[in-house]
């Protein structure tokens, strides 16, 4: 299809001449075994952008070589794109010399569609249906499968999730190796306290795209990191010779924020079920199906995976999912700022199933009796306002959780829970509340865990 009869289909509310000038170009990848170094190139509005991955050295380089190492590569530079596309955010997307299959077409659409979708709602860009890829046909069969050794590459983010995955695969006996890009702050203390031998990869995005982010005349906003990191952990696998990707995503990841442009947008699609089903069909079809990807903790609702991480103490002081406080100090600052909304929420979750005292010196405060943030508890639970962009769970999950400790007598005089009691009580009625919270603590069959490590884990997350 060419960029004219495209753009012409999918919009009319568009100049023709501006689309046509900003045209978002992706350039082959290139890789040196040698040094472990990937590089990818980017073209957008007269500008050219270079980021580079850094992996560990000693790498066998017909590993780097083969059919579906190439192919990797190649969908990888297109995901790392989205960090350089939203400058502009234009309609037209050429890649160059990187062919793709109709199915690894869909996905880049979905990664580019939905994977920004937060981003677009927060900027107003209408873009839904309306983004032309340009890119040359995958010619011939799809690449034979690669040998690869039973072994398991656990992503760490520094948060409670990965942890309770650790926890869960060493109850059933599987051996893994952590996984992180750019480690800092809780990412390297959980690695510390997991005590086993970590593979990481430096990421380097160029500075100029940084320095133009936000500027007058450039967009910003959030990209779906999950998947961005998803790719640079195939890699690895590939290089280093594993034959499965876990990830640690909830169910709740699914829920959207807002409706926009005919479609929902989630802060937390890379992490949802519908987002793992596509990638991890684009791993296996790229690898001869040698290569799995899933997340361990897609039955689980946050509040089950709270309760599973209260289970265990090492990780109290080392663990954060403050999002705040890694973009401020690169979490090398406090773990918790206790002022943003993924902060009360994990705050939230865990007092139902913690004893105060442990919680109150895991945060350093107790952020239920802080009434200046009630606005943000009245987000996250339903009362007010959209869910917030962040990594949250359910509205009703939290909901739930807030109605649980109105009963509890350690935690009823707060002051978020003494103000918000009556009103939850009154949006949702109690029966719909305990249900939910009854639910919340049932696994969900929805997921694609093996069924063989399903009942492996299931003993010990009873």
């Amino acid at each position: 299809m060419s960029y004219i009869a495209g753009i012409n289909a999918a919009t009319q509310r568009t100049d023709l001449n501006e689309i046509l000038s900003q045209i978002f170009h992706i350039a082959p990848p290139q890789f040196d075994p040698t040094t472990g170094t990937a590089r990818f190139g980017y073209g957008l509005d007269g500008r050219l952008f270079t980021e580079i991955l850094e992996f560990p050295r000693g790498i066998d380089p017909e590993k780097s070589r083969s059919d579906a190492f190439v192919k990797l590569l190649g969908l990888t530079a297109i995901v790392l794109g989205v960090s350089y596309f939203k400058l502009k955010a234009p309609l037209a997307i050429e890649i160059e010399g990187i062919p793709l299959t109709a199915a690894e077409r869909d996905f880049v659409i979905d990664v580019y569609e939905n994977g920004l979708g937060e981003f677009y709602a927060r900027n107003n860009l209408i873009r839904f249906g309306r983004l032309v890829l340009e890119a040359p046909e995958a010619p011939g069969p799809a690449p034979g499968a690669v040998t690869l050794e039973d072994r398991t590459l656990l992503p760490i983010g520094g948060g409670k999730d990965s942890l309770v995955s650790v926890e869960l695969l060493k109850a059933a006996g599987v051996d893994f190796t952590p996984f992180a890009v750019n480690p800092k702050g809780p990412i390297l203390g959980c690695v510390e306290a997991i005590d086993k031998p970590a593979l990481y990869v430096r990421r380097t995005l160029d500075a100029e795209m940084i320095r133009l982010s936000g500027q007058p005349g450039f967009y910003n906003g959030h990209v779906p990191s999950t998947a961005i990191n998803s790719m640079i952990a195939a890699l690895c696998a590939l290089l280093f010779g594993y034959n499965r990707i876990v990830l640690s995503n909830e169910r709740s990841a699914s829920e959207g924020n807002v409706v926009f442009d005919g479609r929902e947008a989630n802060h937390q699609y890379s992490k949802s079920l519908e987002f793992e089903t596509r990638i991890a069909a684009v791993l296996a079809g790229a690898t001869g199906g040698a290569l799995t990807y899933f997340s361990l903790l897609r039955p689980y609702s946050e509040a089950r995976i709270a309760e599973l991480f209260a289970r265990e103490t090492r990780y109290d002081h080392v663990f954060s999912s403050c999002n705040r406080n890694f973009r401020l100090s690169g979490h090398d600052g406090p773990l918790w700022c206790g002022e943003c909304p993924k902060c009360h929420f994990v705050f939230l979750i865990l007092a139902p199933v913690m004893q105060k005292d442990r919680l109150v010196s895991i945060f350093k405060r107790n952020l239920l009796a802080e009434r200046q943030h009630e606005a943000s508890f009245r987000e996250l639970t339903g009362l007010a306002g959209q869910k917030p962009w962040e990594c949250v769970g359910e509205i009703l999950e939290a909901a739930a959780c807030l109605h649980v400790l109105t009963g509890r007598p350690e935690w009823a005089g707060d002051a978020i829970v003494a103000a918000l009691r009556d009103d939850l009580l009154a949006q949702y009625g109690e029966p719909v509340l305990l249900e939910a919270m009854r639910e919340l603590m049932t696994d969900s069959p929805d997921h694609h865990v093996p069924a063989e490590l399903a009942a492996r884990i299931a003993t010990h997350a009873l």
